[in-house]
Parts: C-alpha cells; structure tokens; sequence
C-alpha cells in the first residue's frame, strides 16, 4: 500500500483529499503546516506528496527547496492561482506536477497514480533492478554492468543494497555505517567514503560524474533511481 503525506491549511480539502485517497486504498498522512511536513520525514517516507503552496507557517515553495534534494519522493503541487509563475517555480524547485484548485477528483487520483507508476523500479522480478546498464540481482548478490558480472565484495554488494532500497532518499554517513557494518564497529564514517569510492569505480563510467551514486554535499549520499 503506497502511502501519501498530504499538507494543506485548509480542513475541509485536507478531510476530502483524505477520503478520497483513502478510498484508492491508500494510506493517508494529513498535516496542515511546513513543520509539520518536516517532522514527518524524520521518522518516515512517504511515497508521494501532495503540498499546497499557501501555508501559514513558510510557502510551499521553501518546503519544496528544503526536501527536493534530500528525498526522491515525487511532489505534487496545489494552489488556488492559475499563475503560470507560480508553475514554473515550483517545477524549477523540484516538484513533478502541479494543480490548480478547484480540481477534478478524477484528475488528480489519474495525476497520483502516474507519478507512483514513474517512481517504480523497473524490475524483472521481486528481487532483481534494473537502473540503465546496471542490473542488481538482491537474491543471488550478482551486479551485472551492460550485461557482465561486476565483482563486489560483501560490504561493497551491502553498500550498494542499502542505497538502493533508500528509493532515492539521502542516507548520511553514520547511517550507512549503522546499516552496513553494525551499531558495534568501531570504525568512522571515513570507512563509508572509501567503500564508496570503490564501489564508483566498479560501476559508474565516470567516478567524478557518477550517475548512480551521487553525494548530496553536507549531507552523505544517495542512489539515483531514474
């Protein structure tokens, strides 16, 4: 079941958006501020937001420049101006759609439904992604670059599961040492920089213009899913 983080101001569209969703068989969260969205995505990950520009607290618009380059989480966007700056800037920002309100319901949920679609790895089958010309098979530990085998080590193979199955979200040093290599290893998060840096040599053509891992400056790294 897809979940979906939903942040308007207004009850009466947050209560109808949540009915409506829920109806599709999603699961809802509803909040009515920028803080709000934020406290949020300390603790989880949606698969989808909708965001309305107009906010009491801070624009949509700052909420949007704030996530965008942390999590690969499609954003949609909902404002009651039918400003074609507005459109612009919020595409500029990192948002995939946008809605002008009143809506169709109908348009939306067509709208939500095609973004999930987009966000979904292409996959052969459960346990085996594929990324351009990378393939990763998670059952059998085999990474295949345009068709050949790519030797990892277990740590490296492990790196690489643990960025992927972040879904495009930033993953700071001190967790990728967490989820790798256990709460009681001793090591730094130097540890991560340098499997990493081996792990680009293997898979990346250009280690200084990665397409898959890429850092996200302050912050750690991310695998790029598109």
């Amino acid at each position: 079941m897809a979940k979906i983080l939903v942040c308007d101001d207004e009850k009466s569209i947050l209560n109808m958006l949540k009915i409506l969703l829920e109806k599709e068989k999603y699961e809802v969260i509803c909040v009515e501020n920028g803080k709000e969205v934020i406290e949020v995505l300390k603790n989880q990950i949606p698969d989808l937001i909708i965001l309305d520009v107009m906010l009491p607290d801070e624009s949509g618009f700052d909420i949007l420049k704030k996530i965008s380059p942390m999590y690969k989480i499609p954003i949609i966007m909902l404002t009651a101006k039918n400003d074609i700056i507005d459109k612009v800037l919020g595409l500029e920002f990192g948002a995939d759609d946008y809605i002008t309100k009143p809506f169709d319901t109908r348009e939306l949920i067509a709208r939500v439904k095609a973004l999930l679609r987009r966000m979904e790895e292409v996959k052969v089958n459960k346990n085996i992604y594929s990324f351009g010309e990378l393939t990763v098979n998670f059952d059998q530990k085999i990474v295949k670059k345009k068709g050949k085998i790519v030797n990892l080590t277990p740590k490296e193979f492990d790196l690489l599961k643990v960025l992927i199955e972040a879904k495009g979200s930033v993953l700071t040093r001190d967790e990728l040492l967490d989820k790798v290599w256990g709460y009681d290893y001793y090591g730094d998060t130097r540890t991560v920089d340098i499997h990493i840096l081996r792990l680009r040599k293997k898979i990346e053509d250009d280690t200084q213009r990665p397409t898959y891992i890429q850092t996200v400056f302050g912050f750690g790294y991310k695998f790029a899913i598109e």
